[in-house]
């Protein structure tokens, strides 16, 4: 088994528990802010917790979708294709930005946190990204052809003028 099996196993496991997490701390916001009745700018409470809610809960299933992304790569050993791909970049992305506004909104453990989890998802789709070379030296790659896709042939023989 390669080493980018249990990568994508991981990066499946800890997007998924981020994924609940996510959930659960927008809920918790939530009721705090509707226990507390109180408004913000002239914001109605009871809004304000319902879209803690529905953002925690839309942001959650977003972490469950990267994660099964995730889980099927490393269920195939084959590279992330199409969606796929754009929804671990997007992680990716979503990671570094929310490591940048952790580090001064909650505090380093965060920021250490968040980009953790962005180098794992770098590190499964660099691993995939990896091009294999053919087994033997003497193979040639697939149809018979060369690297930039014409025939491979051999080098013309020399003639005498």
């Amino acid at each position: 088994m390669s080493v980018r099996r249990p990568v994508a196993w991981i990066v499946a496991v800890v997007l998924l528990a981020e994924a609940v997490g996510v959930v659960a701390l927008n809920w918790l916001l939530g009721v705090v802010v509707d226990r507390q009745d109180m408004s913000l700018a002239g914001l109605d409470p009871h809004m304000m917790s319902v879209s803690s809610k529905i953002g925690g809960i839309v942001f959650g299933l977003y972490f469950a979708l990267c994660a099964l992304v995730a889980l099927l790569v490393a269920l195939r050993d084959r590279p992330p294709a199409g969606l796929g791909k754009v929804l671990l970049i997007s992680a990716a992305v979503v990671h570094g930005l929310l490591g940048a506004f952790s580090w001064g909104l909650v505090g380093p453990g965060a920021f250490v946190f968040m980009v953790v989890v962005l180098g794992l998802i770098v590190l499964l789709l660099m691993t995939y990204d990896v091009r294999e070379e053919p087994a033997a030296a003497g193979q040639r790659p697939e149809g018979g052809k060369g690297g930039d896709g014409a025939p491979v042939s051999p080098p013309p023989a020399p003639t005498t003028p």
